[in-house]
C-alpha cells in the first residue's frame, strides 16, 4: 500500500466544517421543516427528543465525520489528488459509489418518502465535496 499524506489539521477542519454545515442544513433557514416532514416528526415528538438529550448524537457524528475526513484525506493521498478540481471529483465520486447508493438502498427498503433521501443525500453529497476539494487543495 502506498504511504499516505494526511494533513491532520486539514482533517479536523474540515470535520468541523462538515458539523458546522449540517447545522445550517437541517435548521429552518434550509431544510428543517421539509426533513422532519420526510421523516413524519412532529415539533412535539422534536422536543421529546431534545429533552432525552442530543448530546451523544452529537459526539458519534462529530467522531464519524472525523473519521470521514481522515479516509476522504487518505483517498486523496492515495489517488495524488492536489487540487480543488481533483478534490470535488474525489467527493462527487465518494458520494456517488457509496453514500448515494447505500442511503438510497435503505430508503427503498424504509417506509420514509423519497424527500428523506433526498435531503440527507443532498447534504452528504455537499459535506464530501468540501471535504475533498479541502483535502486535497490543503496536502
Amino acid at each position: 500500500m502506498p504511504t499516505a499524506n494526511v494533513n491532520i489539521l486539514a482533517v479536523l477542519v474540515a470535520a468541523l466544517l462538515t458539523f458546522v454545515l449540517g447545522a445550517f442544513w437541517y435548521s429552518p433557514i434550509l431544510f428543517a421543516r421539509q426533513w422532519m416532514q420526510a421523516q413524519g416528526y412532529t415539533p412535539e415528538k422534536i422536543a421529546e427528543m431534545k429533552k432525552r438529550g442530543v448530546t451523544r448524537a452529537y459526539v458519534v457524528s462529530a467522531l464519524c465525520y472525523f473519521v470521514m475526513a481522515y479516509v476522504v484525506a487518505l483517498l486523496a493521498s492515495y489517488t495524488n489528488s492536489t487540487t480543488v478540481v481533483q478534490g470535488l471529483w474525489l467527493g462527487l465520486l465518494a458520494w456517488l459509489g457509496f453514500a448515494a447508493t447505500i442511503g438510497l438502498t435503505g430508503n427503498m427498503f424504509s417506509e420514509k418518502p423519497i424527500a428523506a433521501w433526498v435531503i440527507d443525500a443532498g447534504y452528504q453529497l455537499a459535506y464530501l465535496l468540501i471535504m475533498g476539494a479541502l483535502l486535497a487543495a490543503w496536502r
